[in-house]
């Protein structure tokens, strides 16, 4: 957004903060949202399209698909969407791309875990909908609590503390209602009745 862009650049540093700010609390949301999310990528990803594409659960693209965190060539870095991108890429990578400012296909995306899969053009929508299906067939608050697992796993330090909050957490899972259902369901050969049919 260019006009975005020159209003910016004429803002004052507390005006820039708070903008950068609302952003941050746009890519923590997208993050933290109990739902799972997929980016469904079919055209070109910069800067903050990046952060998008990596704050979502599943991401999935074509090969035509560009990426770049490309504000190192404006004189800024992608500091924002920074904790997202690392989390999707890694440390080693996030170094390379936020300094170079190269662009990458869709493929190298995939290589470096930016993408979950690529596939043809013609082939997207059905392996969107095939993820969603998946997801669907997840029980809600079991999928809720996945997205703070895997947050909360990768943050941890203390082991004892890390092992005694998961068996808190299956516990509470095994008991609740919705984990009795899908308990009952696999036994009873069923399926759960959270599943559309």
């Amino acid at each position: 957004d260019l006009h975005w862009m020159r209003g910016m650049a004429a803002a004052s540093e507390e005006e820039n903060r708070a903008d950068a700010l609302a952003l941050a609390r746009l890519m923590r949301r997208l993050d933290e949202l109990p739902k799972p999310t997929v980016a469904r990528v079919h055209g070109d990803a910069y800067g903050g399209g990046v952060g998008l594409v990596a704050c979502c659960d599943i991401a999935i693209g074509v090969p035509t698909a560009k990426f770049g965190l490309t504000e190192s060539r404006l004189g800024l870095l992608p500091a924002v969407i920074s904790p997202y991108v690392i989390a999707a890429i890694g440390a080693r990578q996030a170094r390379r791309y936020f300094a170079t400012a190269e662009i990458f296909d869709a493929a190298e995306a995939l290589r470096i875990g930016l993408l979950h899969q690529m596939v043809p053009a013609d082939a997207l929508d059905a392996a969107v909908q095939r993820q969603v299906e998946l997801l669907l067939k997840a029980g809600p608050l079991a999928s809720a609590a996945a997205k703070r697992l895997v947050r909360d796993v990768a943050a941890a330090t203390d082991r004892d503390r890390l092992d005694a909050d998961n068996a808190a957490l299956i516990a509470r899972l095994r008991v609740s209602p919705e984990g009795q259902e899908g308990i009952a369901a696999f036994l009873e050969k069923r399926p759960p009745h959270w599943i559309p049919r």
